[in-house]
């Protein structure tokens, strides 16, 4: 855009054709910034072809104290929503472990306890016992290994992982979920008895079938007690108080 020539407007006073010159002269000038390079550098990032922001940013527009956020300048809800489904796409992976070699249930259970309740109510299991099952199996140490070759928090064996689709052993999500089909197959095959189920999960179902229940291994009948028994410290740690302190 250029200025109109002075001739241009003849019969208007000198005052205002003066004034009227002068605001053409500003709108030339601004339209001219417009189209002025910074320092050499294009403040429009689409220019030359290229939609991509600068190396090391995000999103063009991102305030220099907004920088390593990708969320910053994202509305709210738009936030939310991102995190929601990050937090659902990962949320197996993202499992904080505990700390290795851990043998007391109250150091590394609890923040498990959401994908037992998970996995526990996906195969109609009682949370408790799958609960007792990691406690008595690793002590809720996810890189638990056996010399035999179990792995993980439900000290899966090779085969076992692989059939039922347990790709990672050592990965809290996948052990737990993998015990807990395991578990309930086993439990399917007993009749529901949980204390036969236990003891197949331990020694193998052919045991538990040929001796019409647990087998008379010392192993496996220490080992169906402890789970038992850490179940039941795990149900009376998480009741629920009745008002007023009266029992229920």
């Amino acid at each position: 855009m250029s200025a109109e020539p002075l001739g241009a407007t003849a019969g208007i006073p000198p005052g205002e054709l003066a004034i009227a010159q002068r605001v053409r002269q500003l709108q030339t000038l601004i339209e001219q910034s417009r189209e002025v390079s910074i320092d050499g550098a294009t403040p429009n990032f689409a220019i030359g072809g290229s939609s991509q922001a600068p190396s090391g940013s995000i999103a063009a527009g991102v305030p220099a104290q907004a920088s390593g956020s990708f969320t910053a300048g994202a509305p709210a809800q738009a936030q939310g929503s991102f995190a929601a489904a990050l937090q659902a796409a990962t949320v197996a992976d993202s499992t904080p472990a505990a700390p290795p070699g851990t043998t007391d249930a109250s150091a590394g259970s609890s923040q498990y306890d959401p994908l037992i309740e998970q996995s526990a109510a996906r195969y109609g299991l009682d949370p408790a016992v799958l609960h007792g099952l990691i406690q008595q199996e690793s002590g809720f140490d996810p890189e638990s290994q056996s010399s035999a070759g179990a792995a993980g928090l439900t000290q899966l064996m090779p085969g076992t992982a692989s059939s039922l689709g347990v790709a990672n052993p050592l990965n809290p999500a996948e052990s737990i979920e993998g015990g807990a089909r395991y578990l309930s197959q086993m439990m399917e095959r007993f009749g529901g008895n949980t204390e036969d189920a236990l003891a197949a999960y331990n020694a193998g179902p052919g045991a538990v079938q040929q001796y019409g229940g647990i087998p008379p291994y010392a192993e496996t009948q220490s080992y169906v007690q402890k789970v038992l028994g850490y179940a039941e410290a795990y149900r009376q740690a998480h009741a629920t108080p009745s008002p007023l302190g009266v029992a229920a």
